[in-house]
C-alpha cells in the first residue's frame, strides 16, 4: 500500500523523498480516521446494543457491570487494535508504533480489571455474609497488585526487556526507593484509598481536631490535603493521615438536606408537678395542645374509672403533669415548624436527671444545612421554648448568680424594665 502510494504520488512529478513524505502523511491520516470511525462505531452501535440488551433482560448482575463502566472501558481498546495492525504500513516505525499500542492496551486493561474487581465487590456486598465478612480490603490489595504488575509490564514493554529481568534488577533498589520516596509512596497509596472509598472530595467540610482542621477541602495532592478553616486559615494535612487517623466528613449531612439539632434544656425538678384543673382548661386554649389535652384527659379519666381509683388523692391513679404537657407542646411545635425536616427523626425526650436538673433534649433536623441559617433556626426555636416555660409552671435550672444571691439574702434587687416596685 505504501509503495503504491509513493509511486502514484511520484507520477505527479514529485521527488521520491517528497512522494514518500506525502504517502506517509496520507497513511497516517487514513489510520487516524479509521481509528476514530471504528471507535465511534463501537460506541454508537455495539455498545448501545449491549446496553439495550442489559437493560431489557431480567438478570441483575450485568447491570453492575454497566454501572462500573466495564463495557465502556473495553471500547477504548478498539482504536489501539486498529493502530497495532496498521503499523505494518510503516516498516521503519512498525516496532515503535506497535509497542506504544500494546502499552496503551495494558493501561486500558488495568482499568478494565479495576472495574471488574469493583463489580465483584458490589455483587458480594449484596449478600448477607458481607456484613460479617467484608472483602473490600482484599479487593483493594488485589487492585494495588494489579496496578503494580501493570506498571512493570508497561516499563518492560517500552524498554523491550523481560518483566522478570526488570523485577530482578529493581529488587536491589527497593530499600533505597522506599527510603527516598517514603512520603510519595504513602501519599500515592493513600490517594488510591481515598479515591476508591470516596472518603473526601474537594468542597467537603471535614473536621480533624488532631491537625486543627475544621473547614472546606480546597486541594487534594499527592502529599497533602489542604483545608480552609472557618477563620480563613489553611491547614495542610498529610494525605496518608486521612487514612491512618480518623476524621469527620459532613458531606452526607449536606447531601441529605437535614442538619441535626441535639440540645437540652435543664428543668428545675422542684418546678415539676401535677396540672390543676385551671391549668388543664387553659392548656386547651393553646392550639397546639387542644387535641393532646382532650385525648390525654379522656385517657386518664378512662384509666382511673376502669381501675376504681380514688381521685381525691392525686397520687392515686394517673394525672397530667406540666412537664409531660410541655414535651407534647414542643413536639407539636416542631412538627408544625416550617424549617424542621419532616422526613427525619423528631423527638423530645427526657435524659437521666443530674445535679443540674432534668435534661429535656430536643432532637430534630432542620431542612436548611447552611451553617448561618441553621444556627438562626436553632436559636429561634430555643428562644421560644425558654420563653414559654413559665406558662407551664416550669423553671430552667441555672447555677445561682450574684443577682440570685442578692435577692436571696435580701440585699436588694434589680428592677426589670416596665416593672414597678
Amino acid at each position: 500500500m505504501r509503495e503504491y502510494l509513493i509511486n502514484l504520488i511520484a507520477g505527479y512529478g514529485l521527488s521520491s523523498s517528497a512522494a514518500s513524505l506525502w504517502a506517509d502523511c496520507a497513511l497516517i491520516f487514513a489510520v487516524i480516521v479509521l481509528s476514530i470511525l471504528t471507535y465511534y462505531a463501537t460506541r454508537k452501535i455495539a455498545l448501545r446494543a449491549v446496553v439495550k440488551f442489559i437493560m431489557n433482560n431480567v438478570i441483575t448482575w450485568d447491570d453492575v457491570l454497566l454501572e462500573r463502566k466495564v463495557f465502556q472501558r473495553l471500547s477504548y481498546l478498539v482504536p489501539a487494535v486498529v493502530i497495532y495492525y496498521c503499523a505494518t504500513l510503516f516498516p521503519e516505525q512498525q516496532e515503535l508504533v506497535q509497542r506504544l499500542a500494546v502499552t496503551y492496551c495494558i493501561l486500558v486493561g488495568l482499568f478494565v480489571f479495576e472495574s471488574l474487581l469493583s463489580t465483584a465487590d458490589d455483587l458480594y456486598g449484596v449478600l448477607e455474609v458481607s456484613k460479617t465478612r467484608p472483602i473490600k480490603g482484599y479487593i483493594q490489595i488485589v487492585k494495588i497488585l494489579i496496578f503494580v504488575i501493570g506498571l512493570v509490564l508497561v516499563i518492560a514493554n517500552l524498554i523491550d526487556k523481560s518483566p522478570i529481568l526488570l523485577l530482578s534488577g529493581l529488587g536491589a533498589m527497593t530499600a533505597v526507593l522506599l527510603l527516598l520516596f517514603k512520603d510519595s509512596i504513602l501519599g500515592f497509596v493513600a490517594g488510591i484509598q481515598l479515591a476508591t472509598n470516596d472518603m473526601v472530595r474537594i468542597g467537603d467540610w471535614i473536621e480533624m481536631p488532631k491537625y486543627g482542621a475544621d473547614g472546606d477541602v480546597v486541594d487534594i495532592s499527592l502529599h497533602t490535603v489542604k483545608v480552609e478553616n472557618w477563620d480563613r486559615t489553611i491547614t495542610a494535612i498529610p494525605s496518608y493521615a486521612l487514612v491512618s487517623d480518623s476524621f469527620k466528613n459532613w458531606r452526607s449531612m449536606q447531601d441529605s438536606g437535614g442538619r441535626r439539632i441535639k440540645r437540652s434544656i435543664y428543668i428545675d425538678t422542684t418546678s415539676i408537678f401535677f396540672c390543676t384543673k385551671e391549668m388543664i382548661e387553659r392548656f386547651k386554649k393553646i392550639q397546639l395542645l387542644t387535641e393532646y389535652i382532650t385525648g390525654k384527659q379522656k385517657e386518664v379519666v378512662d384509666y382511673n374509672a376502669g381501675h376504681s381509683v380514688d381521685i381525691s388523692e392525686p397520687v392515686n391513679g394517673r394525672q397530667i403533669t406540666n412537664i409531660g404537657t410541655l414535651r407534647a407542646y414542643i413536639k407539636n411545635y416542631l412538627q408544625n415548624h416550617p424549617k424542621i425536616h419532616k422526613g427525619m427523626t423528631l423527638m423530645v425526650r427526657q435524659l437521666q436527671p443530674t445535679e443540674n436538673g432534668l435534661p429535656l433534649e430536643i432532637y430534630a433536623f432542620t431542612n436548611d444545612t447552611n451553617w448561618v441559617n441553621y444556627e438562626a433556626i436553632q436559636a429561634d426555636i430555643f428562644d421560644h421554648i425558654l420563653s414559654i416555660l413559665p406558662s407551664f409552671g416550669l423553671r430552667v435550672f441555672q447555677v445561682p448568680s450574684g443577682h440570685d444571691m442578692q435577692t436571696g439574702f435580701g440585699l436588694g434587687s434589680v428592677e426589670r424594665p416596665g416593672r414597678q416596685s
